[in-house]
């Protein structure tokens, strides 16, 4: 196979980790016969300081001629004044609007090999296997908003449509099919009538999937099932931040936001993949970063992209050997482990296909 994959580093420990996926996708490439072309990109904080925007259309333009997006990281302490005019996550949500990336699939699961390790007692975490699916390109981050205001007063708004619900819902149920056939869906239905309205949708696209077993719960409720019993968990859906929110939380069944990978489809599965964590500039530079994220991105990026499932199950199990034989990046390392370095990991995973 011959695809090109847009390749956007972006700040942070973004570089490190995109750098480091890239080359495990050449070893893929030179292991199972494809031609995989790099086309790299600017996006977030970069960016903004290379040519005033933080999605410039020369990127836009690599991307619209790619089979799939690979993105690091956007953001910083240099740009975080929330008064700026632009800020480098306006890069992120503008690539997700201008694709319609409207499906954000995050999965969190635990590794034996670190579960002695985990901030969880050891019981609570057999078996927990979750697939997040966030709605992203609707609800209060896309909403009418006041950004500056009076300095008094500021608003944002959390509007959905039932055609966005119900294409979110149609994903988390269809993936809940080749799972366990257990969705959850979260809301906060006792309060907003927006999310009034995602129930009731819901529930009228379960009669599409009576395989499907649905279960509500209000994003409090959630909040604390998903640290009592995440074992019970398949499927969870969710609007744009309470997604944001819950999947975020899920990090600690896994040991890490670095453990964390995500795709961004819409409906041709085009997708952006990304590992979850921020571009984390305190450990920026310093070769200590964890690429278990970026690398289970990359596996995604070959699963759903560009439909390539044994050389995704290839970089999984790579993981889970290194994993297996004790390597650990400083997030993950427990009491009296001594910890590798970036490229110490990526080489040993690469080494492992």
């Amino acid at each position: 196979m011959k695809a090109t994959i847009a390749i956007l580093p972006g700040d942070g420990i973004g570089p490190e980790v995109v750098g480091k996926a890239t080359e495990l996708l050449s070893v893929i490439a030179g292991k199972y016969g494809h031609d995989f072309v790099f086309v790299e990109g600017m996006i977030g904080g970069i960016a903004i300081d290379e040519t005033g925007d933080p999605l410039p259309p020369e990127t836009v333009r690599i991307c619209e001629a790619a089979d799939a997006i690979l993105l690091g990281a956007v953001g910083g302490p240099k740009w975080s004044d929330p008064t700026a005019t632009v800020q480098p996550e306006r890069g992120l949500l503008g690539l997700r609007q201008h694709f319609r990336l409207f499906a954000n699939l995050r999965p969190v699961k635990t590794y034996p090999a670190l579960v002695e390790h985990a901030p969880l007692r050891a019981e609570l975490l057999q078996d927990v296997d979750i697939l997040f699916v966030r709605e992203l390109v609707s609800g209060i981050y896309f909403g009418q908003r006041q950004e500056q205001g009076d300095g008094d007063s500021s608003y944002d708004t959390m509007s959905y449509r039932r055609d966005e619900v119900e294409q979110v819902a149609n994903v988390a149920f269809r993936a809940a099919q080749g799972r366990r056939k257990k969705l959850c869906s979260v809301d906060k239905a006792n309060v907003l009538a927006s999310m009034r309205l995602w129930r009731r949708t819901v529930v009228e696209v379960q009669e599409e999937y009576d395989d499907v077993e649905l279960e509500h719960l209000l994003v409090d409720a959630a909040t604390m099932h998903l640290l009592t019993r995440p074992g019970s968990f398949d499927v969870i859906v969710a609007g744009n931040m309470f997604g944001d929110i819950l999947s975020d939380e899920a990090s600690v069944l896994a040991g890490s936001l670095g453990m964390l990978p995500s795709a961004s489809l819409r409906a041709d599965q085009f997708g952006l993949y990304e590992p979850v964590h921020g571009s984390a500039p305190d450990i920026a530079g310093q070769g200590i970063a964890n690429p278990i994220g970026m690398f289970l991105s990359a596996a995604m990026l070959l699963r759903y992209s560009l439909r390539l499932e044994n050389e995704a199950a290839a970089i999984e199990s790579a993981i889970d050997a290194a994993l297996a034989a004790g390597l650990r990046t400083a997030d993950i390392a427990g009491v009296g482990q001594t910890p590798v370095s970036t490229d110490e990991f990526a080489t040993a995973v690469m080494s492992k296909i």
